[in-house]
């Protein structure tokens, strides 16, 4: 009998521990998943403003748009007016809220004469992991 009470009791626990160890090291499923890459060149006299009004974009993005689940800028080294994005959105509709989001249509008004150059590049995700963050 106590060898089956340690089955009933045991196997949930271990069932646990595994769901939890998984977990903290996931992949995101990629079935809908919007990923875009934007590359940009800003002008060299706008950049800190650029700067500026992305930062304030990415932020009201992150914060308020649940669809809107990653968004990462970089500079190329030694070519900080060459800025490149990394988007990822839940599906389809979450990215054209964000594209009708009045934050980012500020952000494009405010950052229109600031670019020199827009490349968007449309992907299909293959894997997209994180690690859960402490």
């Amino acid at each position: 009998m106590k060898m089956k009470q340690a089955l009933v009791l045991g196997l949930p626990l271990i069932a646990s521990c595994l769901f939890l160890a998984v977990r903290r090291g996931y992949t995101e499923p990629v079935d809908n998943r919007i990923v875009r890459l934007a590359e940009l060149e800003i002008y060299p006299d706008q950049l800190n403003a650029y700067k500026a009004a992305l930062k304030e974009e990415i932020e009201a993005s992150i914060r308020t748009e649940p669809g809107v689940l990653t968004l990462y800028a970089v500079s190329v080294k030694a070519h900080p007016e060459q800025i490149r994005l990394f988007e990822t959105y839940r599906d389809a509709a979450s990215y054209q809220a964000h594209l009708q989001s009045p934050h980012f249509k500020k952000y494009k008004e405010q950052t229109l004469q600031m670019v020199k150059s827009l490349t968007l590049l449309d992907t299909d995700p293959i894997l997209l992991g994180t690690k859960a963050q402490k």
